[in-house]
């Protein structure tokens, strides 16, 4: 019967902790605060080879007001978001290594012209989506873009 319940999922190194199966998407996140940008292109390099791989720009959000009907553990919460003028991405870049690499982002306004064409080195971490005690599920990094068009890493 212990068979049984351990074949569902993995456990971490003290046995105690459930590990699930849940997927970890391996690539670059962008978060853009520059009010003007419609649409991007991003690449990716390390060791002489670079991927190029869709980004698609979504509209951003933040968290406007939260309400709770108490502290217990059966009381609930409620959130309510609002848009920002800012916008958020993923570019899947499945063979992405955790170590050092260059990203190079373009951002374009309305019109066609880029309103941010910079060039950032990143280090992409071991995501661990069930936590610190089980197995990583991939590399992940991050980029920022200011409202004044400025590249960071995150």
């Amino acid at each position: 019967m212990l068979l049984l319940a351990t074949g569902c999922g993995v456990f971490g190194a003290g046995g105690d902790v459930a590990c699930t199966a849940i997927g970890t998407p391996v690539g670059v996140g962008v978060d853009i605060a520059h009010p003007g940008v419609v649409s991007g292109s991003i690449e990716v390099c390390w060791d002489g080879s670079c991927a190029t791989p869709s980004l698609a720009l979504n509209p951003s959000s933040r968290i406007a007001g939260t309400t709770c009907t108490g502290t217990g553990p059966d009381d609930s919460c409620g959130a309510s978001s609002e848009p920002t003028t800012g916008k958020h991405g993923f570019a899947d870049v499945p063979e992405l290594p955790a170590r050092p690499v260059t990203v190079t982002l373009r951002l374009l306004d309305r019109s066609g012209s880029a309103v941010v064409d910079s060039r950032v080195v990143v280090t992409p971490a071991m995501a661990h989506p069930n936590g610190p005690d089980c197995p990583a599920g991939g590399p992940q990094a991050g980029i920022s873009v200011g409202a004044d068009g400025s590249v960071t890493a995150r």
